[in-house]
């Protein structure tokens, strides 16, 4: 837990709250990891490292806009998702079972992807 929480370097609001490993800050929604001593530093670095590449080979980054390129089986949806549904504004994250994308898709809501069946737009 940390004592003294920073200002959001975006917005350099105050109202900043920590959640999880992360400092979220409640006015632009900008979420970041806190720069502690060395280990925190050490971190950061092997999260920098981490690269995330589509189906197709090209390097994905947060933000992104991606094409679903073979349909998607939904539990609780008997139409799931189609090939050549496109996904805007991904999140790269280290889910379970190499689900490293976390996204909404209209229609269906929050959820997360593989890499693998993602192509970029």
């Amino acid at each position: 837990m940390i004592d003294n929480i920073p200002p959001c370097p975006q917005c350099s609001g105050e109202y900043t709250y920590e959640m999880n490993n992360l400092v979220v800050c409640p006015a632009c929604g900008h979420e970041w990891v806190p720069a502690a001593d060395g280990a925190g530093a050490a971190a950061g670095a092997e999260a920098e490292e981490r690269v995330i590449k589509d189906a197709v080979g090209n390097v994905l980054n947060d933000g992104d806009t991606v094409t679903v390129v073979k349909a998607l089986k939904v539990k609780g949806n008997p139409s799931g998702i189609k090939a050549g549904t496109k996904v805007r504004n991904i999140r790269l994250v280290d889910g379970v079972d190499g689900h490293d994308i976390d996204c909404r898709i209209d229609g269906f809501g929050a959820m997360q992807l593989k890499s693998s069946v993602v192509k970029k737009a």
